[in-house]
């Protein structure tokens, strides 16, 4: 994942004919499949997985936070560095220069050896990030550089326990989500490395090496004399093919050279592997719709293995896969994700936003400038995203050595404090008849592709609340403090369509006493305490007959 500002405004809906099958391309009939297939009321096709209702445990939990880390984070520079250091000029390219020398010579093979992890404690962050208010945790298993962090079967060379941390990382994190009781969730992402890794085909233009040829199509005779020696560096880059035309995130025809038969098959026998291992309750992947679609329909049938695994291990449906850029009809088979983005108005079923403190991968230049979002930021966004019936899972950047730094540690413990007070405000909630009132949902940026639009509207204000319900209760979010000692919440006029009658108490989470309230033409308004509650979000427990 990046700011994929290459893939947004890219069409989202893929022609009807996709719908029920891959072109005619079912790679798996060809090659040899080692994982077995669970069978059950769920088939490898569109239509089918559209039978999916989103287990009621998913929709209550509402926030979940997630280790997005990898190798990628060894040289602590941000998002995207395997392919980025291949950009000659880039500013990862002139980090990669400074630091480890140039990529003909030590390319990100060699930047995975020198990653240790050596100070990674799962136990201790998946705690904290539970006491924070989290209700399932989720790790990366790969991303689209392609190197496996647990014991795996078919990236039986390149993973974290041969290579770097020599540690099952997978397994260490699902050992302590269940300590803590939280559901576990792995997200994929290795699907893109095919094309992903293209840059590191290439050569310098200018300068002394210009035309020497980064380390991209290495092969295992290469090794030899080396601290690789014996392994096949093509097994992660995976770029014995033609370069492609362009950059598509979609595998579009005419533009991507088309992957293997081979590469196919391996992902969906990796990715199996790694959900019969660990037994995830969430499975995220980080592809428009689901891997490889449309030109395999290993997707499809990873889907189908998953939620008939699930029935047949628990007695009833409680997998969750997450997928990017779902028309109407998809986001039926699974939950649709927004990365770094929200959804514009309440929507008809679950789905979830995706989004970081800082970046995706680990960034020291954002730390040392203060770049990182505030507690408050995420408050707002968490309770903006409930209002419209979504949950947001919180990606909190992990340094190479496996721990976080201070300043990170500082806002998970703020979100943990408001968390402790409001909580019941998100937990189990659902949408009310309107999502909230106030100027900043007038400016919010439209949602397009595959998310992108947070911090593109107006800053919040006391103007700008947030409503959701449970049992008789509105809880009522303002996002501010309003000066006046006055809160007016205007879409509960006397007057209004979404007037409440009969409201017998008013209280603000974390204040003993009720307080006062009158209607009238302008709206609902409070009488606040002389002493804000707190600084983030302000939640008005409102009870009704």
């Amino acid at each position: 994942m990046k700011r994929r500002t290459l893939i947004k405004g890219m069409a989202a809906a893929l022609p009807s004919l996709w719908l029920s099958r891959a072109l005619g391309n079912d790679f798996l009939q060809a090659e040899k499949i080692s994982e077995s297939f669970i069978k059950g009321p769920f088939k490898p096709t569109w239509e089918s997985l559209q039978n999916y209702k989103t287990p009621d445990w998913f929709r209550d939990a509402k926030f979940g936070m997630w280790a997005h880390w990898g190798p990628q984070c060894q040289p602590e520079a941000g998002d995207w560095y395997a392919r980025n250091m291949y950009e000659e000029g880039s500013w990862q390219y002139k980090i990669h220069l400074q630091k480890y020398g140039h990529p003909s010579k030590f390319g990100f093979k060699d930047v995975i050896n020198e990653w240790k992890a050596e100070k990674w404690d799962p136990e201790e962050l998946v705690s904290l990030y539970k006491n924070a208010g989290a209700k399932y945790f989720m790790a990366m298993a790969n991303h689209h550089d392609n190197f496996d962090l647990y014991n795996s079967k078919y990236q039986k060379h390149w993973n974290s326990t041969k290579i770097g941390p020599k540690k099952d990382l997978i397994g260490g994190w699902a050992k302590a989500a269940k300590n803590n009781g939280l559901p576990f969730g792995v997200s994929i992402h290795a699907s893109h490395a095919w094309m992903w890794y293209e840059y590191a085909q290439l050569a310098d233009k200018n300068g002394e090496l210009a035309g020497v040829p980064y380390d991209g199509k290495l092969t295992k005779a290469d090794g030899k004399g080396k601290w690789w020696e014996g392994l096949d560096p093509q097994e992660l880059y995976a770029q014995n093919h033609e370069l492609s035309k362009g950059y598509n995130w979609e595998w579009k025809e005419g533009i991507i050279t088309p992957p293997s038969k081979e590469y196919c098959t391996k992902f969906y026998n990796r990715t199996i592997d790694l959900i019969n291992k660990y037994d995830p309750d969430v499975i995220y992947f980080d592809d428009s719709q689901l891997p490889l679609w449309p030109v395999s329909d290993v997707g499809l049938r990873i889907a189908a293995h998953v939620y008939n695994k699930s029935i047949k291990e628990h007695g009833e449906l409680r997998a969750v896969i997450n997928g990017k850029i779902l028309d109407e009809n998809q986001r039926k088979a699974m939950v649709w994700d927004i990365e770094r983005g929200q959804a514009n108005d309440i929507q008809p079923l679950p789905w979830q936003t995706d989004t970081c403190i800082g970046g995706w991968h680990y960034d020291r230049g954002l730390y040392e400038r203060n770049g990182y979002k505030t507690a408050a930021t995420v408050i707002q966004t968490l309770v903006d995203i409930v209002s419209k019936n979504g949950n947001l899972m919180l990606n909190i950047p992990v340094r190479a050595d496996g721990s976080i730094d201070e300043k990170e540690r500082k806002i998970v413990e703020q979100i943990g404090e408001w968390m402790k007070v409001n909580s019941e405000s998100i937990y189990s909630t659902r949408p009310w008849k309107i999502f909230g009132e106030g100027p900043a949902q007038q400016t919010s940026a439209k949602l397009d592709g595959p998310g992108f639009n947070e911090g593109k509207a107006k800053p919040f204000t006391h103007e700008d609340i947030r409503f959701n319900v449970k049992g008789n209760h509105l809880y009522a979010t303002a996002m501010g403090w309003p000066e006046n000692g006055k809160l007016l919440i205007k879409s509960l006029a006397s007057n209004s369509l979404y007037h409440i009658p009969g409201i017998q108490k008013i209280e603000l989470l974390g204040m003993k006493e009720p307080l006062s309230f009158e209607f009238n033409g302008q709206g609902l308004s409070i009488t606040l305490p002389q002493k804000n509650s707190n600084l983030l979000a302000h939640v008005f427990k409102i009870t009704h007959k």
